[in-house]
């Protein structure tokens, strides 16, 4: 008996079409502001339009009630079952950034902090040590591959990201990658220790400690990037490509390396964007329009406002996105799809549980015949309430790549 990905695979055929995947990262939020959401909020006159033509619904990236990262997210929209294919932040982070993986190899996604002492303790008063400039995250990876090379004969790999954001390969004799996070989710408390979640995992719970112990030593006299704190602690995964799955020639379109490496894993071709706006993400689309059938999208000011709590520049980035939605219209994507990877409620300063609005467009969609783009009026839309991984083969059937199952 078949099982999804061989239903799918089984039933691929190839044309000329294409399909573009726009993810606004954190699209969906809760009543807030006037008892609305940023999308609800914001002037969006491109997007309601293209509602009214569209099919919309909401979807669900893991099941009801559970709050997705950003990783398993993206995997189900991309059509791979999330609970079945786990990826490490950290493996993303590595990726996005270049940083070569082999089997064995440990990736980390460290996140520079700003930590103060209090009663002998160390206490975590900015998990994002004030989103430093990129330029500064340089200058201490710079400093701490100097003075950490290694530890215990592990070799330790420090790359910059972006703001805060950096990099962390350790490569040596073994390492298993059963080790708890050491971000406590919340100012005011204290880092968590690393400490094994398996037998296997205890010599690099070890390793991390002293990582860390060394770290505060070199860090800890800057103002702010005085500490990090360790998240996404993962090995490499192997995972069927989107080519082999749905016979797709894909591109990616991003800037933030996670989700560069996210696109890398599952097979796609990352493009390189001239700038960070997203005017120039799109302008990279129209560039590179006439090479690739699959396009994936994304937007990250979307979420990051969001965790903020930022209503108002959430409610900017929606909005700057809509004035540009008529440039990808231009190239007359035959599929064209724009939905958000999870929630982030500016409310909640996180991401959350609430299912993400979808619109889906192409010549052989039956119109909802709503005239907005927003969760309320998603939830009215003729594609209902769904999960995040049956948006594929949507994509693909609306493309006229997928054949009749069955006699």
């Amino acid at each position: 008996m078949k099982d999804r990905e061989e239903l799918i695979r089984s039933l691929i055929t190839k044309n000329e079409t294409k399909i573009v995947l726009v993810v606004l990262d954190g699209l969906g939020g809760a009543p807030y502001k006037k008892g609305k959401t940023e999308l609800e909020y914001a002037h969006t006159p491109n997007m309601n339009n293209l509602a009214a033509k569209s099919e919309i619904g909401l979807v669900h990236p893991i099941m009801p009630g559970i709050t997705p990262g950003s990783g398993p997210s993206h995997l189900a929209l991309f059509g791979y079952d999330p609970l079945k294919f786990e990826i490490g932040r950290g493996v993303l982070e590595n990726l996005g950034l270049d940083v070569p993986l082999e089997p064995g190899d440990i990736a980390i996604r460290g996140n520079f902090c700003t930590v103060e002492e209090q009663d002998g303790q160390l206490i975590v008063v900015d998990r994002r040590a004030g989103r430093i400039p990129t330029e500064e995250n340089r200058r201490l990876c710079k400093i701490l591959q100097e003075k950490i090379p290694e530890i215990d004969g592990v070799s330790v790999t420090f790359t910059p990201g972006m703001e805060h954001r950096l990099a962390i390969r350790l490569r040596g004799e073994g390492l298993r990658a059963f080790v708890n996070d050491t971000d406590p989710q919340k100012t005011g408390k204290p880092p968590l220790e690393p400490e094994p979640q398996r037998p296997e995992a205890k010599r690099l719970a070890e390793v991390l400690k002293k990582l860390l112990k060394s770290v505060r030593e070199v860090l800890k006299n800057e103002p702010k990037a005085n500490y990090m704190l360790l998240r996404g602690i993962s090995e490499l995964p192997h995972i069927p490509p989107m080519q082999e799955l749905f016979g797709l020639n894909p591109a990616a379109i991003a800037t933030y390396p996670m989700y560069r490496g996210l696109a890398k894993l599952v097979g796609m071709n990352v493009l390189q964007v001239e700038g960070s706006t997203i005017a120039d993400e799109i302008a990279c689309l129209k560039k590179h329009w006439n090479q690739y059938d699959f396009f994936y999208l994304h937007i990250k000011k979307t979420d990051s406002s969001g965790e903020d709590g930022n209503f108002e520049a959430k409610v900017k980035v929606i909005e700057e996105f809509d004035r540009l939605l008529p440039d990808i219209l231009n190239l007359n994507p035959d599929v064209l799809a724009i939905t958000g990877d999870h929630s982030t409620p500016s409310i909640l300063k996180s991401h959350s549980w609430h299912p993400n609005p979808f619109l889906l467009h192409s010549k052989y969609v039956i119109p909802s015949g709503i005239e907005r783009f927003d969760e309320r009026s998603c939830t009215r839309g003729n594609l209902r309430i769904y999960y995040a991984m049956e948006a594929m083969p949507l994509l693909l059937a609306n493309a006229l790549r997928l054949k009749k199952f069955g006699a």
